[in-house]
């Protein structure tokens, strides 16, 4: 499946997203999330705040744009490029695994934050959200689903298995709490990943299997 290339304004729009993220990171690193405004952050980026306001909803959000940034494109298109004879769920579970786990330097600050403050957690778990519409428009396109209601369903379920993951591997009463209310996560993130999504895999296969002529 391929998509046509961004044109010259979806191309500025992500360059301004982009740079608010950044500068949301950056900043919150530099000085701690809750000193950090939206004013801060538009400035930082060199746009207003009203611009701002039309990328993210709050200061919480563009922090954790910058840890799950493009992931739910990155998932979809990983579950795209698998061969034709790998069965749709573990193509899926590869590609969720890779996506939450294999993170950069940027991403690995981002996380730290993301422990301190619960309003930080709350958002990168409702980003999870957004994996739905991409996933499953490949998902349709590998099911040769017209209506794609079938595929809308399994995505929203690969989104909620994802988020119960995280809640697991994030939530307090399982984590270690240490000095500055600092959360260190419990357990093997992929482990609880595969355990979240295992129990989808039938309906995957069953809908392959209908899918075939």
């Amino acid at each position: 499946m391929t998509t046509p290339p961004p044109g010259l304004r979806e191309r500025k729009k992500q360059a301004t997203r982009e740079a608010l993220r950044e500068a949301a990171l950056r900043l919150a690193v530099e000085r701690g999330p809750g000193q950090v405004r939206v004013e801060d952050i538009a400035e930082a980026a060199g746009v207003s705040p009203r611009t701002y306001n039309n990328y993210f909803a709050s200061r919480e959000q563009a922090i954790v744009s910058a840890v799950t940034a493009d992931r739910e494109a990155r998932i979809a298109a990983a579950v795209a490029a698998r061969p034709a004879g790998v069965r749709l769920a573990e193509a899926i579970t590869r590609a969720v695994v890779e996506q939450y786990t294999d993170a950069g330097e940027r991403e690995q600050k981002a996380l730290l934050l993301i422990t301190t403050q619960p309003a930080l957690r709350d958002a990168f778990l409702d980003a999870t959200a957004g994996i739905e519409a991409p996933l499953a428009a490949v998902i349709a396109e590998r099911l040769g689903d017209a209506e794609a209601q079938t595929a809308r369903v399994l995505a929203a379920s690969v989104g909620v298995a994802v988020r119960i993951a995280l809640e697991g591997w994030l939530q307090p009463a399982g984590s270690v709490e240490v000095a500055g209310g600092l959360v260190v996560p419990s357990g093997s993130l992929p482990d609880r990943l595969r355990a979240a999504l295992a129990p989808l895999a039938p309906a995957f296969d069953a809908a392959e299997q209908h899918a075939r002529p």
